[in-house]
């Protein structure tokens, strides 16, 4: 099974996506559904996929439960809720009873947006974060680069959740620049409960003129600090049309795991994702 570990949809007349703001993210300020997805993910040989949050309103994850529930192609849902709630440990357990409910597989927070570069250390976080786990849920880490440091603590200190880094942890691959990204996220990866989507590259780059050999170095950096069973493929669509299209991204990360053997790639393109989030 080949499987799409991270990707979104929105319905503009549903609910805004307040994050979609300046000229640059112009193009994404539509509707983009299933229904657009679909034949691009059949036509990469895609089976399934993971849908992700993007905002933290309660009412979008029930509404991607049961996304799920209609069809065949969406095989997990990465949540939001609350983790600073005292009862989230009952609120968790509310969504996995609604429509769909059974395809609540992780939860995410929008950590990138949090000025606090300790937030997931705060003792009310850690509280939800152990809530996650004894619901047998995964936590996907979005994260910017200064914050990994706590992503690192945060996962020494919840050795029974795994910690999966949605898109390498957003490395500053326009400037080039490696360190101080590559140690930190070298240090997550020494934690074995820890996990990192191939994903995202592309629009971490110069989204008008990327190369391939620009994305290697860091594609490399993970290969080698989680390998391919720590490591699973997301196309991050739609954000990705800013700078490639769904076949493209595709195409980018076959050429970066093209020196792998057929059983590593079958890990990065589908076994990691369902072994990881249970699908």
């Amino acid at each position: 099974m080949r499987v799409d570990a991270h990707h979104h949809v929105w319905d503009l007349s549903v609910r805004d996506q307040d994050w979609i703001t300046g000229p640059q993210l112009q193009p994404l300020r539509r509707d983009f559904g299933l229904a657009d997805l679909a034949p691009q993910a059949r036509a990469a040989g895609v089976d399934r996929t993971v849908l992700v949050q993007t905002i933290t309103v309660p009412e979008e994850t029930p509404e991607f439960l049961a996304l799920a529930a209609q069809g065949e192609l969406i095989a997990g849902v990465v949540g939001w809720t609350d983790l600073t709630r005292p009862d989230v440990a009952d609120e968790l357990a509310r969504l996995r009873e609604l429509p769909g409910g059974r395809h609540l597989k992780g939860i995410r927070h929008q950590v990138q947006g949090e000025p606090d570069p300790q937030w997931l250390l705060r003792a009310d976080v850690r509280h939800g974060l152990a809530a996650v786990a004894e619901a047998g849920l995964v936590y996907d880490l979005v994260v910017l680069p200064h914050q990994l440091p706590a992503c690192v603590r945060a996962a020494a200190g919840h050795p029974g959740l795994t910690f999966v880094l949605d898109h390498l942890g957003k490395p500053p691959i326009a400037t080039g620049a490696l360190r101080p990204w590559a140690t930190a996220v070298r240090a997550l990866a020494a934690l074995p409960n820890t996990v990192c989507k191939l994903s995202g590259m592309v629009t971490e780059a110069d989204l008008a003129k990327w190369t391939l050999d620009e994305l290697r170095p860091y594609a490399d950096t993970v290969l080698d600090a989680f390998g391919p069973g720590r490591l699973m493929f997301g196309s991050d669509w739609p954000v990705c049309t800013l700078a490639a299209s769904y076949g493209q991204v595709v195409e980018v990360a076959e050429e970066l795991t093209v020196a792998l053997g057929a059983e590593e790639r079958a890990e990065v393109f589908g076994g990691t994702a369902t072994r990881v989030y249970r699908l």
